[in-house]
Parts: structure tokens; sequence; C-alpha cells
């Protein structure tokens, strides 16, 4: 058996995108974004994605980069996968290890990674030196089954999508990052840039602007549903946020119930979500709209300096 990892390429996407998926059928992650990840990165993040070949065939992949958009310094992320059939031969030991040097070298000292909640995935961290943090949920939203209705709009709300606002998203970030103060997580989100975000986030050509719903007050985005999409059938919700100021009057649920209609209308049939476990607002909302529990995945953490 020969072993090799190193630097992912575009003709490797297909198999990239097989190893993050298998087992996985929860995630909504097209070959093509994985090279384009490669190419459109903030530079401060020192991102790299790793293969690892098992006598030439590519059988796994990690994604790493430095956590940006925090004053928490020093916090990187670490992703990857290797398919079921090729595990446990050192592959994900190997891309972890080249990862983890990788961020090390450009000053990381703590790895976040997010963990399948399976026992020998939460045994393969342990043994690696990662502690646990954080749980999260996956949903699922049959969209051929009957939606609950669009909530009757409030005096002053309306409804709009993103790409309303193709040409001037910056109202829309400031929604994304207002509300991403208040995201449960284990890493503050206190420094939201917009360039990054508009390269990055903006930017991603999965991003669905015609099912991303925007709720406005007074004429003013105060909350919104982003949608991103396979290019075929499968709705992933990547962001569902309102503005502080706006809160307790339902626009979230809003927002996301309309985008599941659009949804429905143009022909998508599964919907897909993440939550963090203690995220119970939110939890609220999806099974309000009918989704239910399909996977789980917990955080590890492991300091890579004293």
């Amino acid at each position: 058996m020969t072993l090799m990892i190193r630097d992912f390429t575009p003709a490797d996407a297909d198999a990239t995108a097989a190893a993050h998926r298998a087992g996985r059928e929860h995630l909504v992650l097209t070959p093509e974004m994985f090279g384009w990840f490669a190419a459109h990165q903030p530079a401060g993040r020192h991102y790299r994605t790793f293969v690892a070949e098992l006598d030439g065939l590519v059988v796994g992949s990690i994604r790493c980069g430095l956590v940006t958009g925090t004053s928490s310094a020093g916090v990187a992320s670490a992703n990857g996968s290797v398919l079921p059939g090729h595990r446990r031969r050192g592959a994900f030991t190997a891309l972890l290890a080249a990862a983890e040097r990788h961020l090390a070298a450009h000053g990381a000292t703590e790895v976040h990674s997010w963990v399948d909640d399976v026992p020998e995935g939460l045994a393969f961290a342990a043994r690696r030196g990662y502690r646990q943090g954080r749980s999260a949920y996956f949903a699922h939203r049959d969209l051929t089954a009957p939606l609950p209705p669009v909530p009757a709009l409030q005096a002053g709300v309306e409804l709009r999508t993103a790409a309303d606002h193709r040409d001037d998203p910056y109202s829309l970030f400031v929604v994304v990052a207002d509300a991403l103060r208040d995201e449960p997580d284990d890493v503050e989100h206190d420094r939201t840039d917009y360039d990054d975000w508009l390269g990055s986030v903006w930017a991603r050509p999965d991003l669905d602007r015609e099912l991303t719903v925007v709720a406005l007050v007074d004429g003013r985005p105060a909350a919104l549903s982003a949608v991103q999409t396979d290019g075929a059938a499968r709705y992933w919700s990547a962001f569902t946020g309102c503005r502080r100021a706006y809160r307790g009057r339902g626009l979230s649920t809003l927002a996301k119930t309309h985008s599941l209609h659009l949804a429905r209308a143009a022909g998508l049939t599964d919907a897909f979500t993440s939550n963090d476990a203690t995220n119970a607002p939110m939890l609220a909302i999806n099974e309000r709209l009918g989704y239910r529990r399909c996977a789980g995945e917990r955080r590890f953490i492991k300091q890579l300096t004293s």
C-alpha cells in the first residue's frame, strides 16, 4: 500500500466531493465547490486542501484554514473525510497531521474540527488529542410534502429576495454580521469583514439568490434566510438570522417559510439544515416547519501549543 498526501488540484473535485458526501446525504456540496473554495478564500485564512491518495486513488481530503471574523487569535478549522471502504488505513491520520502542520506554521494555536456523531468518529478524535466541544443537529424536510402557510405580513413588512439586492448587498451583510454576534459557537464572530463576506459568501456559485429571502421592515432588511443548492433538487439552509432590533416579531420564520415555498415551486425536493444543539429558537422554528433530525455532529478542539 502506498499512501501519499498532496495538495488538491481541480482534477480531484469529484473524488473529494464523494469522500465528503459518503454516508452524509444531509450535506449539499457539489464537486465544483471544492475547486471554488481553493481559489476564493480570504488571504488571511491561509486556506488549503490536502488530498490522500492510496495506490494512486484519491480516497479522502481535508480542508483547513484560520478562522477569520473574530477577535480570538490563533483559531483554525480542519474538516475532512475518507471514503468508507478505505478507512482504517492511515489516510485520515496523515491528512489531519498535514493540516495541523500547515495551520501551526501560520500561527494557529487551536484547531476546531467537526466530527460525525458516531462512536468511531468520536473515538478517533479523542485518540488524537482533541477534546469535545459543541454539538449540532442536521435535519431534513421533504419539500414534496405540504408546507405550512406563509405567515401574514405585518404592517411595514415586505418580502424580497437576495436577487433584488444583487447590485448592493451591503444591507444584507449588516443583517448577517449583527445576527452572527449571537450565534451559538465556540468562537465569537465579532469582527465580520464585508470584503471577506463578499468574496467567500456572497460570491459563492451555489448561493441561490432567487431562493434567499429577505424580510424588510419599513424598507430596511431586518432578517434573511440564505440558501445554497446543488443546482438540481437539494436545498441547504446556509444561514437564517435577524437583526437584534427586530427580533421577537417572527421575521426569521417568515423569511424561511417563504423560501421553502419558493424552493418547492422551483422543483426542489429535499431541504436540509444544521443548528447548534443549544440554539433553541432556531430548532423550534425548524420543527414547526416540518424538519426532522437525521444526523448529528460534534466539534472537537485541539491545542497545538501550550
